[in-house]
């Protein structure tokens, strides 16, 4: 008897907390006082899978300007609840929108950069909706985020990507870009000690791309930013821990070396001491996510009147 009002209190338990669980996630992120937020809006469809994205909104009359942050997690996890570092923005006049992209589990590249493609376009096509600015579009991402817009960045002026109806219906460029610690050049990934071996079939990168990546040479020059470099490039801003040995820092000085090259305005901050994620760094957290809130109010054009509008 006792054994199985146990297993009934296990069980019991075990549902309580999963159903927490799924509360949390659902329940909307703390945001400042008179942020408007919009959880899973539909930004395009593919078959029957829809692609969504969060949208936080200051309350203002003029038309706002918009952060899209893109999140990490090697192309294969992570989720775009919370809005990561980018959700700080609110607190400056800024909107922030979220987005989630097919995982390569789901499909291999190019359908994530696609897909974030669809989702700048999908907010620029509802910019008065929303009472956003589409002149004045950011990208912030981390690691396969940083990738992915730093993609957003380099791909403003090409059409390849541009596969969903929404891309070919309204533009999908950004005018900034703040790329945090992402790859660039994959063939290059084991220039540098690692923690893993980015050659490896199983590496992040090859099951980005769809097979191992020396022997898909062609498909990573077709995923490298650097690829698509030109001189009508948004500005961007490069943070990078020269202790990462995830992802190498050099790979940050390959991008911001071509855009240098190209004559984009482009500025590369050494995290020292800085691992993946800034594990370590002699900044504090604080501290580099003030670079990227400058970067934007500088790139952006926010002033002291609209800071406040959106307070």
């Amino acid at each position: 008897m006792r054994s199985i009002c146990l297993i009934i209190f296990l069980l019991i338990s075990t549902i309580q907390a999963g159903f927490a669980q799924q509360q949390r996630q659902q329940r909307p992120p703390q945001v400042p006082a008179g942020v408007t937020v919009d959880l899973d809006m539909e930004y395009a469809k593919v078959g029957d899978r829809s692609l969504k994205l969060d949208l936080y909104r200051p309350k203002s009359e003029a038309p706002t300007p918009l952060v899209i942050w893109v999140h990490g997690g090697g192309w294969q996890g992570g989720s775009k609840r919370g809005a990561g570092p980018a959700r700080v923005l609110l607190q400056h006049g800024f909107a922030v929108a979220s987005v989630e992209y097919r995982l390569s589990g789901e499909a291999i590249f190019p359908a994530a950069i696609e897909d974030c493609k669809a989702a700048v376009s999908f907010l620029r096509n509802q910019s008065e909706r929303f009472h956003l600015d589409p002149n004045r579009f950011g990208a912030w991402g981390s690691s396969a985020g940083g990738h992915l817009v730093a993609m957003l960045g380099t791909t403003g002026d090409v059409d390849v990507f541009e596969t969903h109806p929404i891309s070919q219906q309204t533009p999908s460029h950004v005018q900034a870009v703040c790329n945090w610690f992402g790859p660039s050049d994959f063939l290059r990934m084991n220039d540098f000690p690692s923690n893993i071996d980015h050659n490896s079939p199983d590496s992040p990168e090859s099951k980005f791309i769809g097979g191992p990546i020396q022997q898909n040479r062609d498909k990573c020059r077709e995923a490298n930013p650097i690829t698509y470099v030109s001189p009508q490039d948004p500005p961007f801003l490069h943070l990078h821990g020269d202790k990462d040995r995830l992802v190498a820092y050099n790979q940050s000085e390959l991008l911001h070396a071509a855009l240098q090259k190209a004559g984009v305005a482009t500025t590369l901050h050494k995290v020292i001491d800085g691992g993946h994620g800034f594990r370590g760094a002699a900044e504090s957290r604080e501290q580099i996510a003030q670079r990227s809130i400058d970067f934007f109010n500088n790139q952006l054009k926010i002033n002291q009147s609209s800071q406040n509008n959106g307070d």
